[in-house]
């Protein structure tokens, strides 16, 4: 059995297989970091997490959701995500100078919308953003959260659209502590100019797949899933397509 949605979903599903004895594979929630370094290219680092983010109107597992930003470069990063952000456009899909598309449902931007609402209730600054765009399609004004903290929906919660949650922290170690410190662990990533350092830091997320200056994506030749509350399994490659059968030993003297 194989399933892609929710934790909630997985392990009712993950029950179920149980009961039949059967093998399951579960690719399910994410809140993945997005780690910049004082040495990146703040500029393409930017323009990366803009799409890192915004992927499918931010409705993705691996979307990029809690932006863990060294003090040094984060004021810079925060105005260059805003100016990117503000330069979108809603409106009719149609037309090829919209670049903002609407959520899967009006229920679901309620949620999210809430979940905003409830960050900054405590404490959570908006930067842009952060409200309903009409009442024709569900559209969502994305948005920015900064000065996100633990207990707080936005670095807690699974935010599954348009909103960008910003952690600030002081150096490296304790971007990496920021960044375990969630029940999800499907993916993240790591910017830096020094890849050796970016990789030394990535094998220390808890996450099924890490990435350095890329965006974390699937493809059909790596394994992907998840760990934690992001389910268990693999998908795709050498170690996915063993997933669906048994491994059997003949011996012969």
């Amino acid at each position: 059995m194989t399933l892609t949605g929710s934790s909630a979903a997985g392990r009712k599903v993950a029950a179920l297989a149980g009961q039949h004895l059967k093998k399951c594979v579960l690719e399910l929630g994410g809140s993945d970091p997005f780690i910049v370094l004082d040495d990146a290219d703040i500029e393409w680092t930017a323009q990366q997490a803009l799409i890192a983010r915004l992927q499918n109107m931010g409705q993705s597992c691996v979307a990029a959701k809690r932006f863990i930003l060294q003090d040094t470069i984060a004021d810079a990063f925060v105005e260059r995500l805003r100016t990117l952000i503000n330069q979108l456009q809603s409106g009719d899909p149609k037309n090829a100078e919209t670049t903002i598309a609407p959520m899967a449902r009006m229920d679901l931007r309620s949620d999210l919308h809430a979940q905003v609402e409830r960050s900054q209730a405590l404490g959570a600054q908006l930067v842009t953003g952060g409200f309903p765009i009409g009442t024709q399609g569900a559209y969502y004004a994305p948005a920015i959260l900064d000065h996100v903290k633990p207990g707080m929906p936005a670095f807690d919660e699974e935010l599954f659209g348009p909103v960008a949650a910003i952690v600030r922290v002081k150096n490296a170690k304790e971007a990496i502590q920021f960044a375990n410190r969630s029940h999800f662990g499907l993916g993240g990533s790591v910017w830096t100019r020094d890849p050796s350092h970016g990789e030394a830091l990535a094998r220390q997320i808890h996450a099924g797949c890490t990435f350095v200056n890329g965006i974390v994506k699937s493809d059909p030749r790596l394994p992907f899933g998840g760990v934690k509350d992001s389910g268990f399994g693999r998908e795709l490659g050498y170690h996915g397509i063993r997933e669906f059968v048994n491994i059997k030993t003949v011996w012969v003297r």
